[in-house]
């Protein structure tokens, strides 16, 4: 057995699209469309092992997060150029406590979910 994808809901899939491909850097696979109802959005990341699903849906019902679900979380191979991308996009960020070893901040889609990107080990 192995993970397949997380789904989660967006609110705006253009948006999801320009944070999750041109800022993450994953590529869409598949967009699919569930009739007039909803999209259903596909991404990978380079070595196509694991997918998260942006489902789309077209009523324009608004989504309340809840306070279950925690976060994703991606490597980077960058952080420090990662940060000053977020900062140049005038993002807020937190970023990791200093007594911890490991290095991470994290953002939010445009969404609300929290992202946490991490320095990749080296």
């Amino acid at each position: 057995m192995r993970l397949a994808h997380t789904m989660i809901r967006v609110k705006d899939l253009e948006e999801s699209y320009a944070f999750y491909c041109d800022f993450l850097g994953l590529k869409k696979v598949r967009e699919t469309p569930i009739g007039d109802e909803a999209v259903l959005a596909f991404l990978t990341d380079d070595e196509e092992r694991y997918h998260i699903e942006l489902t789309y849906n077209r009523d324009g019902r608004d989504y309340t997060l809840g306070d279950q679900f925690g976060h994703l979380a991606f490597y980077a191979d960058d952080l420090e150029a990662v940060v000053a991308e977020v900062e140049r996009r005038g993002w807020w960020y937190r970023r990791s406590r200093p007594e911890l070893k490991s290095k991470y901040i994290f953002v939010k889609d445009p969404s609300g979910y929290d992202i946490e990107i991490l320095q990749a080990p080296r």
